[in-house]
């Protein structure tokens, strides 16, 4: 007999993937899949949390080369030098965490990708606000975050990894 499947697995699935033509959306999704990767591996094998963390490092050193872009183009920024100050910091800590990896080194990236994706979030509704009240409709659902962003539920606190552990 075969496997049942859910029908709606793929809609889901695909839901879950940001809208394109928004760069700092998809960089707030992809921080928040590798923050959901790294939360789920660190409470397994140690092999599974060297994947993810391979994975975050990829990302980051993606980051890294636009920033570094940047500064040499002469846009550094008092936000672009400090991401890159947080870049070398995931690299040194990403390193330590391969060699040795556990729950705790994973939560410290985990929660890094979840600030900085909110802080993503967060800039992408106040421009959607600004935008709105600019053009005369200061409607709260005018001025929300883009359809298919990531937002937690009202009330809903962050759980650390090891509280879950």
């Amino acid at each position: 007999m075969g496997e049942v499947m859910n029908p709606y697995s793929n809609a889901a699935h695909a839901a879950s993937f940001p809208q394109e033509g928004n760069p700092r959306e998809t960089e707030a999704w992809a921080l928040t899949e590798a923050a959901r990767r790294m939360a789920s591996a660190s409470r397994g094998e140690p092999e599974g949390m060297r994947e993810s963390l391979r994975l975050n490092w990829k990302l980051w050193t993606i980051f890294q080369a636009d920033l570094i872009g940047k500064a040499e183009a002469g846009e550094a920024t008092e936000t672009v030098v400090n991401m890159l100050s947080l870049c070398q910091f995931v690299d040194f800590h990403t390193v330590a965490a391969l060699t040795e990896p556990d729950a705790a080194k994973l939560e410290v990236l985990v929660n890094i990708n979840r600030n900085i994706a909110s802080g993503l979030r967060d800039s992408l509704a106040r421009e959607a606000r600004e935008a709105a009240e600019a053009a005369g409709t200061p409607d709260p659902a005018a001025a929300a975050a883009p359809a298919g962003a990531y937002a937690p539920a009202p009330g809903v606190a962050h759980t650390p990894i090891s509280a879950t552990a």
